[in-house]
């Protein structure tokens, strides 16, 4: 008997308020739904049901990985699908990835990630966003596992190959889980120091676990916390002769720059744009770091630099707006400094005319 095709797999505990909404935007696209809840109240189990999911009910144990490993288990199709409950895929989007299942000679595909920031899901939209690639979609029965208890990532299998190239699928998934009420009615800060804090506790820790730690220190706006952290992260990296993630670096001079303290950037970010040349989000704080020494000629040629990569790149975790509306906003400051009042007007026009086309892309199209 052949194996469905397409099997989506989540993890849940009291998502009710925001599981059909998740489940609506996929269901004509996977022939089957696992569904691992974790001790559920408030009756997420029967609204999956609803959809035709098979939900499988266990204990937690403090450990994200494991429950989404018993949902590989469980899995039937060929290729796995994976989404979380505050996450839903873009309606227009859902042949494509039905066609690459089909397809794709690949053991996995990268999808593209948009997750939405600010105060209310109900007005989400891409100028308080950030983007980045994730796989999350990979073939069943090879090998693939999820690691760590806490932001847990997909383990390569050792018996694939180790260097071939993983396409990126014109797929988007948007996720609201970064939205202000939802972090505050999850509690999720909360749950997430319980976790990390007791990984760090081990001397042997993954750097990413400071890394996690500077990010929920960054969202409570405890700078110099986040920013010990993530230094930390980055030797931790170092210190195995790796190198650390583009995302580390953008962390680090993302506290600068909310901090006010980019007079501290440099030589640093110097070294990071050298091992990240095509970087939007480093050029942009490279800029900041000259105007605010005087230095507006070379200011000014890293936010072209911003403009000429764009908004389409989706190999590091960018905020939206730093190949485009920002970029213009500063290099409208930089002409202002330099006197050039029209250039000024110019810039700044520009860049308030595309935040507006941006600040307008509201909540994207799931349903239907």
């Amino acid at each position: 008997m052949t194996p469905p095709l397409l099997s989506l797999c989540m993890i849940v505990k009291d998502e009710a308020d925001q599981i059909e909404a998740c489940l609506e935007s996929v269901q004509s696209v996977v022939d089957e739904m696992i569904v691992v809840d974790t001790g559920s109240t408030d009756g997420t189990q029967e609204l999956c049901r609803k959809y035709g999911a098979t939900v499988i009910e266990v204990p937690w144990e403090d450990s994200f990985s494991k429950a989404r490993n018993i949902g590989l288990n469980n899995a039937q199709g060929q290729w796995i699908l994976w989404l979380d409950a505050d996450e839903q895929l873009e309606k227009e989007d859902r042949e494509a990835l039905r066609q690459a299942a089909v397809s794709s000679e690949a053991d996995a595909l990268f999808l593209k990630l948009i997750h939405y920031q600010g105060q209310q899901k109900a007005t989400a939209s891409l100028h308080l966003a950030s983007r980045c690639r994730q796989i999350r979609l990979f073939r069943n029965k090879k090998g693939f596992r999820f690691v760590r208890d806490i932001h847990e990532v997909l383990q390569w299998p050792a018996s694939l190959p180790q260097n071939r190239p993983i396409p990126l699928l014109p797929v988007r998934i948007y996720h609201f889980g970064y939205i202000e009420e939802a972090v505050t009615r999850k509690n999720k800060a909360l749950r997430n120091l319980k976790l990390l804090l007791r990984e760090r506790e081990n001397p042997e820790r993954d750097p990413w676990c400071d890394y996690h730690l500077a990010s929920e220190f960054y969202r409570m706006q405890k700078w110099e916390h986040a920013f010990t952290l993530v230094n930390q992260a980055l030797e931790g990296f170092l210190a195995k002769q790796q190198l650390p993630p583009s995302l580390f670096y953008k962390l680090k001079y993302e506290i600068l720059f909310r901090h006010g303290s980019m007079r501290g950037a440099w030589p640093g970010m110097e070294c990071a744009i050298r091992l990240y040349p095509d970087y939007a989000d480093l050029h942009f704080y490279k800029g900041v770091f000259l105007m605010e020494h005087g230095l507006y000629a070379e200011a000014i040629k890293s936010f072209e630099r911003c403009l000429e990569i764009g908004e389409e790149q989706w190999e590091h975790l960018s905020q939206f707006g730093m190949g485009s509306f920002h970029a213009l906003h500063y290099l409208g400051r930089c002409m202002e400094r330099l006197g050039k009042k029209q250039e000024a007007r110019v810039y700044g026009q520009t860049s308030a005319n595309l935040l507006r086309t941006y600040a307008s892309a509201n909540t994207p199209t799931t349903r239907g």
